[in-house]
């Protein structure tokens, strides 16, 4: 299902709901409706249905559990990646096994929160998905944590600069807080974090996040 069309020009962050429970995607809609900067475009109540969905609206962000019926929230974010959609997933879940956040991370989503966040979490996720920020729950940061246990691999030494740029990652900054902590351009940090993404052998910033604390770089 989808709601309205939207111009090219309009400023507004478009969001996706991929959620079983009808409840929920109302309770969802009904929340990020009151920001004037988020319009939602579209629901689903399973995968299957979600995805013709996605690709034609191309939201820049969308929120999906992981367990659907017909199609899992993993193979959704898995088809939005091979059909190089700029969609930004935010995992909204009941569920935090261990497998199941590995499953969703390694498939490309970007944040992962537990349907107990509070809703002022999910509209910080929603308002940094679009940034390529992510922002994740305490208990899936613990999680990934304790999960990450293997020895430290081999990386290119990091500088002076680019260690205070991860110490912002991890601490959750945007590059525009970052610029102004450091006293540098936006330019100059996004050039520290994709130097910092190839040295540390990661495709984004949350594994960024993880691999620094697993390898006590901060």
């Amino acid at each position: 299902m989808r709601f309205g069309q939207w111009e090219a020009g309009d400023l507004m962050i478009t969001v996706y709901i991929v959620d079983d429970h009808p409840f929920v995607r109302e309770g969802l809609k009904a929340y990020l409706s009151t920001d004037p900067e988020i319009r939602i475009v579209g629901e689903a109540g399973d995968g299957e249905t979600a995805l013709p969905a996605l690709k034609e609206l191309a939201p820049e962000v969308a929120i999906i559990d992981l367990h659907l019926p017909k199609v899992s929230g993993v193979e959704v974010i898995k088809a939005i990646k091979e059909s190089e959609l700029k969609t930004q997933v935010i995992i909204l879940s009941s569920f935090c096994e261990d497998e199941e956040i590995m499953a969703a991370i390694d498939a490309g989503a970007l944040s992962y929160l537990l349907k107990d966040s509070p809703p002022e979490k999910l509209l910080a996720a929603v308002k940094a998905a679009q940034r390529g920020e992510p922002l994740l729950h305490p208990r899936i940061v613990k999680k990934l944590m304790q999960r990450v246990r293997q020895e430290k691999p081999a990386i290119e030494p990091l500088t002076a600069k680019e260690k205070e740029v991860l110490r912002q990652l991890v601490q959750g900054k945007s590059n525009k807080e970052i610029s102004a902590v450091l006293y540098i351009s936006e330019t100059t940090v996004k050039t520290h974090v994709s130097s910092i993404l190839q040295k540390l052998q990661v495709k984004d910033r949350t594994q960024a996040v993880i691999k620094a604390i697993n390898m006590k770089l901060v």
